[in-house]
């Protein structure tokens, strides 16, 4: 068994009580991740007397708040954690450790979700307590697909999270990278207009790029807009696919970036 395996309760223990030692800091973060609900203010007025392409209010309450749920649950801070510890020198402690840096990084954000969970725990009975739910997948097939959505796009956003911190082994202000990051993310992830409401072409760059799996494909799966399961499971598939590529990515990133940082004797 790989030490990573044997060291992975231990890591995820470790987490979950930085997680709870930083409780304050974490809820504070998650709470500004609200953009859904202005968004949402703003469709459902624009839906008031008739539905927009299909979507009614029902629609756009159901979408926006399973954004806001969809974004807490698969988000992570790690670009800023690595970014902060090539910085200050402190990864050259992570690095002797017999574990690798990124299984540890992992169980430190694995372990923040039981918290995530709790605070956006209202808007999931919020959702159950409206006319939203009248539109929430509920057959077990997709179900169970969706689960599966929500893995890979957390995979995905830790992915593309990893390689932008480890940026930083090359660039001093690598965390500006974030904030392009973030504005691509808004605009084409269906975080602020849902996917199928752009135009045609818009669409067609979504498809080709991660940003709508991080975000809108498991939101669509959950609000099902993906009417059976063969249709659910080729988005699912594309998920795991940008998942397993950007971890790639990151690795491939994180591999160089060690050399230069050790060729520094940091």
């Amino acid at each position: 068994m790989r030490p990573e395996l044997r060291a992975m309760p231990t890591m995820l223990r470790v987490g979950f009580a930085e997680t709870i030692a930083y409780r304050a800091e974490m809820i504070v973060w998650i709470l500004t991740t609200t953009m859904p609900l202005v968004m949402l203010a703003l469709w459902t007025s624009v839906a008031d007397e008739a539905p927009f392409r299909a979507y009614t209010q029902t629609d756009f309450v159901a979408y926006y708040l399973g954004a806001l749920v969809v974004r807490n649950l698969t988000s992570n801070w790690v670009a800023w954690q690595i970014s902060e510890e090539i910085r200050m020198g402190t990864l050259s402690m992570r690095l002797l450790r017999p574990v690798h840096p990124f299984a540890s990084y992992l169980a430190t954000h694995l372990a923040a979700l039981p918290l995530r969970a709790a605070v956006i725990t209202p808007v999931v009975v919020i959702i159950f307590l409206t006319d939203a739910r009248q539109v929430l997948v509920d057959d077990p097939g997709r179900v169970a697909l969706l689960v599966a959505s929500l893995a890979g796009a957390w995979l995905l956003t830790f992915g593309v999270f990893v390689a932008i911190g480890a940026i930083a082994f090359f660039l001093e202000k690598s965390l500006s990278l974030v904030e392009v990051y973030f504005g691509l993310f808004m605009l084409l992830s269906g975080y602020l207009i849902p996917v199928d409401l752009m135009p045609a072409w818009m669409r067609a760059i979504t498809s080709w790029l991660p940003f709508y799996y991080m975000l809108g494909a498991p939101v669509e799966i959950l609000i099902g807009r993906y009417p059976d399961v063969a249709s659910t499971a080729e988005v699912v598939g594309l998920t795991w696919a940008w998942a397993a590529i950007m971890l790639a990515t990151a690795a491939l990133a994180w591999r160089a970036g060690v050399k230069r940082f050790e060729a520094y004797g940091a």
